[in-house]
């Protein structure tokens, strides 16, 4: 079965998490969604930087379908509309309680999941900028930090993108796929990605 991956975006969110995310996920064969999370309903918005993206549909129309993993990029603006939109954190709720994969990166582990309380004691890592929003026993200074228990994958920004995109594949489906994505993309061998998270 092809694995259905949910991205949801919204204005302000970071180009280069959200496009190497979704790029990624592509790349490994996976059904990606891309949502818009905009409270006005618009599909395509300005980015951190000024890039225009495009959602495929409002998060909204998507709501009640099941996703293999829900994976929201960072930015400030952008996680401020996730973390003020009752529809995206219900979502997140409902993926949690099913077990399914969550991953968060940058702003958005500090803004969304611990502004809700959605993982109360699982470990993660953000943006440093954000550590403070993290209880210090439950900070991890990792580029990509899993926490096994809850199974959540957090990172820590534009510059962990990649391997943390490399260890959503090889969650959802091993080293050996992730390996297939990364050789022709150059990527250091996969194994030294695994090696940087943090298992819980």
């Amino acid at each position: 079965m092809t694995k259905r991956v949910l991205i949801p975006i919204a204005p302000g969110i970071e180009e280069m998490e959200a496009v190497t995310v979704i790029d990624i996920m592509v790349r490994a064969g996976y059904e990606v969604v891309v949502a818009s999370a905009d409270f006005e309903g618009e599909l395509t918005m300005k980015a951190s930087r000024g890039v225009t993206l495009t959602a495929d549909c409002k998060l909204v129309d998507i709501a009640d379908e099941e996703f293999d993993a829900v994976i929201l990029p960072g930015g400030v603006g952008g996680a401020e509309t996730f973390r003020d939109s009752t529809v995206l954190v219900e979502i997140v709720r409902q993926q949690k309680y099913d077990g399914r994969l969550v991953a968060a990166i940058c702003a958005a582990p500090a803004l969304v999941l611990q502004h809700h309380n959605l993982y109360p004691g699982a470990l993660m890592t953000c943006h440093p900028g954000f550590q403070s929003h993290i209880p210090a026993d439950k900070w991890r200074p990792k580029r990509v930090t899993i926490d096994i228990n809850h199974n959540l994958i957090t990172s820590q920004g534009p510059g962990t993108a990649l391997e943390f995109a490399m260890e959503i594949i090889i969650k959802l489906s091993g080293k050996q796929l992730a390996a297939e994505v990364a050789e022709p993309m150059v990527v250091i061998p996969t194994l030294q990605y695994h090696k940087l998270s943090n298992d819980a």
